[in-house]
Order: structure tokens, then C-alpha cells, then sequence
């Protein structure tokens, strides 16, 4: 019998989902690391990593609309290459991203909230895992429309910290830099750090495996990808802007909660409480979107190899895939129990950075075979897409391998 997912997410839901995978709870750690590199030229790292996202993430666009399927990665390499080895190796490779990225994520709000609330770590990790592998198991507009509700906190939550920043007096830090010429700009600096800054627009790639649930794949999926990608660059290039303005670098550099700093800067003697509670929504909407994503590679992949099939199949009143949810939750679980997740991490980033290498070339290659296709890039997108995402993996195996 085959097996088919509901095609009911709009472009709204598809949109919000994107944003929320990549705003995710790094926002509040990442802004003072790349601060602490770049100093007061942090926004502009974080506008050059958007820079570099954007010709892989058009790529993706021209791809999922070609190619509509979940386990995108997988399909897309499967039609350019003609390897089913391959394409399940690559889609594997996907899953297991997404099962670290969510495993990291949780173990990150799990902490948050026991800052909120006294609770074991284990029964923290373990309940909050339950509840949302329920939601993702029920439908997918359900953990769409609660991903979006998350969204909104999250950027609730940004919008509070630049508030509270426009109000706050500038450093001297800010006001030296505003006196330096746009062309003695360290951008040899600013270049190094945005690969870090990098892997705040990682998320965009996701999209593309909830294409079997959208209506009009062909348009939303890249439209999608697209609007994600504007609104989280502009959103990280504010919030960078906010926070380099208002707080020293020096303090940025050492604080694991930059964003408090700039909620300190304005008297507010809760905003620790405040930013942890959005915190744990933030991580909430992580995990449940990576829960989501990797449940349709894995139901995706069971279609192409017989190992997997009993991995592509739907409940037949939810329409969920719920075998390859129920596995994705508990492979999130253990992975999220384990002291080695920030090594992993560091491997999968590795991971995901030669996925976009691949990406690039597929479509490289499916555009000199078929020009055509409902949603087209100049051969220069993936081209550079390709040369960027090269330099980006380059330049992180360099300073954190």
C-alpha cells in the first residue's frame, strides 16, 4: 500500500517553521561569541554570514522545487548522481544531524528551565522530549502551528532585548567605531568570525523535507527559504547592532548570556528569569522542528531502500509518520543523556557544511542535464553556493578542527 503524508502547510506555516529552526535558542549564546571575535563589527559578521547562506539556500529552493519529496538531500542526490547507495548514506547523514541538533538543543533547555523550576536533570530532558514527540506524533499542523507559537515567543523575546537597547546609552566602544572609515574596517576579521556567525542560518536546508506536506511545494518550499532567510538575517543584524552598542565587548566576550547583559544595561533586575524562560522556548521550538524533520527523511528513505521500509509508513487517522517519530524522539533522548553531545556537534556541523558542498553540485549537474524548472537560479548560485560552502567547511576545519 503506499503511503502518502498530508499536504496541508501553507507558506505562513512553512515560513514560520524556518525562522524558528533558525533563530533557535543559539541566538542567545551566539551573539557574544561572535562578538568576542569580531568585537563591535559583530553585526556585519552576522550580514556576511547571510551573505554566504543565500546562494546555497536559493539552491535548495531550485532543488525542493524540482524535486518536492521528503528526504530532499537524499532525492536530490539520488536524481543528480544516480546512487541509491549514496542518497541513503547522505539522507542517514541528515538524520543523524538532526538527531544531535535536537539532542544539543534540549539538553541546552533542559538547563534553562532548571533554572526556573527545581526538577532532576534526567526528568527535565525526559519530559520535555515526551511532550513533544506527542505533539509531532498528533499532525503536522499541530507541531507546525505550535513551532509558529514558539516563533513568536522567540522573537517576542528579541524584540525585548532591542527595546530595551535602544533605550540604553551607547559604550565608548561603540562610539570609537563609529569613527572609523567603512574601507579600515578589519575585514579579514570580520570574514574569519562570519564563518562561526555561519552557523546561525543553518536551518534554511531543513524546508525542504517538509515538501510532501505543503501545498504547492514547487512555489512555497523556495518562497519559504527565501523569506526565513531575510527575516532571520535581519532579525541577528539588529539584535548584534543592539547588543554591541550598549554593552562592552569585554563583557560580551565572557558572558555565556549576552543578551541579560543587554537587558541589565537598562535596570532590568528580572531579565535573567525572562530571557531563560524564552530560552526554553526557544529550545522547545528547536527540538520539536529537527523531531519533525528528521521523522520525514527517515520516512522518505524507506521508500528508497528496503532496510528502511517499515520506516514509510503514516497513522492512518494522524497521517504522521509515527514509527520514524517514535525512533527520532528516542535516539533524541539518549543522544540528549550523553557528555559527548557538544563533540557530536562539532561533527555534525562538519557533516552539514559537505551536505551544502553536495547540494550545490546536484543542482550543478540537474541544470546542465534539464535548464527547466518551476523555480530557476542563474548556474552562478550553485556555482558559488558550492566555492562559499567550500571555503566556510575550509576555514572551520582550520580553527575548531
Amino acid at each position: 500500500m503506499s503511503e502518502h503524508l498530508k499536504r496541508s502547510v501553507g507558506l505562513g506555516l512553512l515560513t514560520a517553521y524556518g525562522v524558528g529552526v533558525m533563530v533557535g535558542a543559539g541566538i542567545y549564546v551566539l551573539v557574544g561569541a561572535v562578538a568576542g571575535e569580531a568585537g563591535i563589527y559583530a553585526p556585519l559578521a552576522f550580514l556576511l554570514a547571510g551573505f554566504v547562506a543565500a546562494p546555497t539556500a536559493l539552491s535548495y529552493g531550485e532543488l525542493s522545487a524540482r524535486i518536492p519529496e521528503a528526504a530532499g538531500e537524499a532525492a536530490f542526490v539520488e536524481k543528480a548522481f544516480g546512487s541509491q547507495a549514496l542518497a541513503v548514506l547522505v539522507g542517514l547523514a541528515i538524520v543523524a544531524t538532526g538527531v544531535v541538533s535536537a539532542a544539543a538543543v534540549l539538553r541546552g533547555g533542559a538547563g534553562y528551565l532548571l533554572t526556573l523550576v527545581s526538577l532532576p536533570q534526567v526528568a527535565a530532558i525526559v519530559g520535555l522530549a515526551i511532550v513533544l514527540i506527542g505533539v509531532a506524533l498528533y499532525g503536522v499542523m499541530e507541531s507546525l502551528a505550535l513551532a509558529a507559537v514558539f516563533t513568536v515567543i522567540e522573537l517576542a523575546g528579541l524584540a525585548l532585548v532591542v527595546w530595551a537597547g535602544s533605550q540604553a546609552p551607547a559604550t565608548t566602544d561603540w562610539a570609537m567605531a563609529e569613527s572609523t572609515p567603512f574601507v579600515d574596517l578589519p575585514w579579514g576579521a570580520i570574514g574569519a568570525v562570519a564563518v562561526l556567525a555561519f552557523f546561525a542560518f543553518i536551518g534554511f536546508e531543513d524546508i525542504v523535507n517538509m515538501a510532501e506536506e505543503t501545498q504547492r511545494p514547487e512555489r512555497n518550499v523556495p518562497w519559504a527559504i527565501i523569506l526565513s532567510l531575510g527575516i532571520t538575517t535581519i532579525v541577528y543584524a539588529l539584535v548584534t547592532w543592539i547588543t554591541v552598542r550598549v554593552v562592552p565587548i569585554a563583557d560580551l566576550a565572557e558572558s555565556e548570556r549576552p543578551l541579560v547583559l543587554v537587558l541589565q544595561s537598562r535596570g532590568g533586575a528580572n531579565s535573567g528569569t525572562v530571557l531563560a524562560a524564552i530560552a526554553v522556548f526557544a529550545a522547545l521550538n528547536g527540538v520539536l522542528a529537527q523531531i519533525v524533520m528528521a521523522s520525514r527523511v527517515l520516512f522518505g528513505l524507506g521508500r528508497r531502500t528496503q532496510l528502511l521500509a517499515m520506516f514509510h509508513k503514516v497513522h492512518p487517522r494522524r497521517g504522521t509518520p509515527y514509527i520514524a517519530t517514535l525512533l527520532i524522539g528516542g535516539l533524541v533522548i539518549v543522544a540528549a543523556m550523553s557528555a559527548n553531545v557538544s563533540a557530536l556537534a562539532e561533527i555534525t556541523s562538519i557533516i552539514l557544511l559537505t551536505a551544502l558542498v553536495v547540494m550545490n553540485a546536484a543542482l550543478i549537474i540537474l541544470k546542465l542535464r534539464s535548464p527547466e524548472a518551476p523555480f530557476r537560479v542563474h548556474m552562478a548560485v550553485p556555482v558559488s553556493g558550492m566555492v562559499l560552502a567550500l571555503g566556510a567547511l575550509g576555514l572551520y576545519l582550520g580553527v575548531f578542527g
